[in-house]
């Protein structure tokens, strides 16, 4: 609106200017505007479609997903762009189907339709029902699908081609900065409707004063069309309208080079947001550790040994078998060979570790799947934190096995397999032995898995439910995830921050926590928990233990989630919480941010999340939070150094039209001096890089200012500064100056103008036998305002220049700047009512520029 009404102004300002003063003289001022407008919108419009450009570059990436297909005879991995009718696709829970395909063979598969057709239920597929859809979901089960149709023929793709995707929402710093503008916006307003009554009045008095007759020339009108004009234009620069601008290049810088960093931001929100957060409630499995599973140590048939020290020979024959079995059958990965022919095993971490076991022990992974047929398949579930097969062999007899959480499998244990392979009794010595020995492998940090099966007797089907007790026990394996390299001194520098990092993990409480102390979460104060204990707590319980929990072990989905809530809404914490599983997927709905991870992570948690870890490393998410601090710190320079531009500009031309009737600042030069502060202001402070001193201060959290008591120190105090500079320049700046003759006064405005940009003024007009002259903005504002953008690069740290030569953006558009600003001060005088200068008059521009440097110096040092 505020455009339009310039376009207006320029339109009337031409027609009566060049009717008054003829072409090209009198166009000056309307043409100046023109291009003004022309280039807020250039600018702006450049800015948004290059934004546009890599807000669609970033939702691609985001939509790269990665499937096992068999194809040719050969599993791999491969981009669901890559899928073509045909392909066999293998799922399993939390995968999203990638294309339209055919049920071949799985089992206890149900999906999740809610996405394409609205209904909560989930469906079951099998080969009565065998139609998968692309864009569901399998919430429970695993299968292959044979790929039928894909892309844009799909259901999902014929769905998605009659939408459009909506604009970003408003992200809450934005939404506050908006407010913050709106506000600056009606006290501009309010100036501008004051300014143009004062200098109407003015003018009513002269022709009072002279005895005019109340006739309106053509000098009055265009008299009057100018203080519209300048009315117009202080509304203009009282609004910040780089804000905008600043919030949108800051977060597109912080999102490219996050990228760069391993971490993929879905929605915007998330890059400030995660500068504010005070407690991360983190996964073990892959962020703290490196993902990479091994057997260690192991507790077959009694009998504890390292892995490597114990061979086949070791374990009786009968066990072995049944080892083997248990290893090869009732698993969800698969050992194949590559197209190089070299062997290769897939599946999850942990089944990757067994297998790998299975494999050393001298098992043949085909001929074991071979050997049985599999009546019944059920997969892992976080909630029974188990998983089962059932087989059934041709020479006869049915069979199960089962492998899970040690403690959980071993409670559904009555016998055991002992050192000379023979089933016993589990009591007694041989129950306390197995007991003893899992919570040494957990004090040793190793996560344990119990392997058992039971023999089943009658009419077993595929519809037969696995048995929940009397299992056999065959022995328990101790596998090693080790800490990544740089988390301690990641969980050390959240510390420093003031960001509480939790552990809240399924795991063993022993072996969580002793990688939490590993870590340095666990440490003196804290408490570490399980997820049962945590359920039966109270509210009041609650309110007391919630701030101590450094460590939760064999935690749900449901306590994950009840403790992100507790922390968000009963302690007022900005949480982030870390998640790879369908599981996880209320927690990071929940979070304030949501970090899923990128290798890990099913297509549920990604799609819950806000930010994705493609390397799945806990520095990575220290990363993200350095980044975010650094767009809400870059954010708030830029309102600093805006607000001292705007509060200047409103006390000059508000005062000087109060008291001489006129305003130093002209429309042409208000408008330079926004176009200047707000675009490359904006590009060059938004685009600071973080630095580590900002994780060595508090978070923000949810409730802080965002305008701080620094930020108003150095607003008020620059303004003091700039705008006695502007006065004692404009009634003294002659003799100061030694400016004589037909020119003086021009001269005098161009050099205050350049004092302001690096300082400005105006045309001289005679006022009944007084001489006043108004500041040319643009050098006068040019060389203040280019030395206070130095100064914002620091609110509270006196050397500004530390760091300034790395930035290259910074000392590209500072070096823009002064290119302008010379070819407005020395070639477009007639257009911006200036004049060349000097080499001594350019020294004394520069000089009352920089002397806002040791302003800014004192100001820091002055407390509040």
């Amino acid at each position: 609106m505020t455009l339009m009404i310039l376009a207006m102004c320029a339109f009337v300002s031409l027609i009566v200017g060049i009717a008054t003063e003829g072409w090209p003289k009198g166009a000056h001022d309307g043409l100046g505007i023109v291009a003004s407008i022309l280039l807020v919108v250039f600018v702006t419009a450049t800015s948004d479609y290059k934004q546009s450009l890599q807000f669609r570059d970033l939702d691609k990436e985001k939509k790269k997903i990665s499937i096992q297909v068999t194809r040719s005879g050969y599993r791999q991995k491969l981009s669901i762009y890559e899928l073509l009718p045909g392909d066999i696709v293998h799922l399993a829970i939390g995968d999203q189907v990638p294309a339209d395909g055919l049920f071949v063979s799985g089992f206890a598969v149900s999906i999740d339709e809610s996405s394409l057709t609205g209904e909560s239920e989930p469906v079951m597929v099998s080969a009565e029902n065998p139609w998968l859809m692309s864009g569901t979901k399998v919430q429970d089960g695993s299968c292959k699908m044979l790929v039928t149709t894909v892309g844009m023929r799909t259901q999902w793709g014929k769905l998605m081609a009659t939408l459009s995707e909506g604009g970003d929402d408003e992200t809450p710093l934005q939404v506050k900065l908006n407010g913050v503008a709106t506000v600056i916006g009606k006290i501009g307003l309010f100036f501008a409707v004051v300014t143009f009554a004062v200098l109407v009045q003015k003018l009513f008095s002269r022709k009072v004063l002279v005895g005019t007759q109340w006739s309106w020339a053509a000098d009055e009108a265009l008299e009057l069309l100018e203080y519209f004009a300048i009315a117009v234009t202080i509304v203009v620069v009282a609004v910040p309208e780089g804000l905008p601008l600043a919030v949108t290049l800051s977060l597109a810088f912080a999102m490219q080079k996050m990228m760069n960093d391993k971490a993929l931001v879905r929605h915007l929100a998330a890059c400030e947001t995660m500068g504010s957060a005070t407690s991360i409630c983190s996964d073990k499995t892959g962020t703290l550790t490196t993902n990479r599973m091994t057997v260690v140590k192991s507790c077959i048939c009694m009998n504890v040994k390292e892995v490597g020290k114990q061979g086949p020979s070791d374990i009786p024959e009968k066990a072995l078998k049944l080892l083997l079995q248990s290893i090869f059958t009732n698993t969800g990965g698969e050992v194949v060979k590559n197209k190089q022919g070299k062997r290769e095993i897939l599946g999850t971490p942990t089944e990757a570790a067994i297998l790998d076991f299975g494999l050393a022990l001298g098992g043949d992974f085909q001929a074991e799947r071979e050997a049985g047929q599999i009546l019944r398949v059920e997969p892992f579930n976080s909630s029974k934190k188990r998983m089962g097969v059932v087989l059934k062999f041709p020479e006869g007899g049915v069979r199960a096995h089962c492998k899970g959480a040690s403690e959980i499998i071993l409670a559904a244990c009555d016998k055991a397999i002992n050192t000379n392979g023979e089933v016993v009794s589990l009591q007694g010595d041989s129950l306390n032995l197995l007991k003893n020995t899992i919570d040494q492998f957990a004090s040793e940090a190793l996560r344990t898995l119990c392997l058992a099966y039971i023999e089943l007797e009658g009419n077993v089907s595929a519809e037969t439910p696995i048995p929940s007790s009397g299992y056999t026990c065959i022995g328990i394996v101790g596998i090693k995830d080790p800490v990544r390299p740089g988390v301690k001194e990641s969980v050390a520098l959240c510390r420093s921050a003031g960001i509480t990092v939790r552990m809240v993990t399924g795991d063993n409480i022993n072996t969580a926590k002793a990688i939490a102390k590993e870590c340095g979460i666990l440490r003196d104060g804290g408490i570490a928990i399980e997820g049962p204990d945590f359920r039966e707590k109270s509210l009041k319980e609650l309110n007391d233990l919630v701030p101590k929990i450094q460590v939760m072990a064999r935690s749900s989905p449901l306590d994950k989630h009840t403790l992100v809530k507790h922390l968000r809404t009963t302690f007022g914490e900005v949480v982030a919480v870390t998640g790879d599983g369908t599981n996880d997927a209320p927690a990071l709905h929940e979070a304030d941010i949501g970090l899923a991870m990128g290798i890990a992570g099913t297509e549920v948690a990604k799609e819950s999340a806000d930010v994705i870890i493609l390397d799945d490393n806990f520095s990575t998410i220290v990363t993200v939070a350095k980044w975010g601090r650094s767009v809400y710190v870059n954010i708030q320079k830029f309102v600093q150094f805006q607000l001292t531009v705007n509060i200047v500009a409103l006390m000059v031309n508000f005062s000087s039209a109060c008291l001489t009737g006129s305003t130093p600042l002209t429309a042409v030069q208000l408008l330079w001096v926004n176009m200047i502060m707000d675009t490359l202001g904006a590009l060059a402070l938004a685009t600071e890089p973080p630095n580590e001193a900002l994780m060595k201060r508090a978070p923000v959290g949810r409730q802080g200012n965002f305008i701080s008591n620094v930020m108003w120190r150095n607003i008020f105090g620059q303004s003091l500064y700039q705008f006695v500079i502007i006065w004692f320049l404009q009634y003294k700046g002659k003799s100061f100056y030694g400016l004589y003759g037909y020119n003086s006064d021009l001269v005098l405005n161009t050099l205050i103008f350049n004092s302001f940009v690096f300082c400005q003024v105006k045309k001289n007009k005679l006022v009944y036998g007084c001489e006043t002259w108004s500041v040319d903005r643009i050098d006068m504002i040019a060389m203040l305002q280019l030395f206070n953008e130095v100064n914002s690069r620091e609110m509270e740290k006196v050397n500004v220049l530390n760091g300034i030569f790395s930035n290259q953006v910074f000392l590209g558009v500072l070096g823009a700047t002064v290119v302008f600003q010379i070819i407005i001060i020395e070639f477009l005088g007639t257009f911006a009512n200036t004049t060349p200068l000097t080499m001594m008059q350019w020294y004394y521009s520069v000089l009352t520029g920089f002397l806002s440097m040791p302003i800014a110096v004192i100001l820091k040092m002055i407390p509040v």
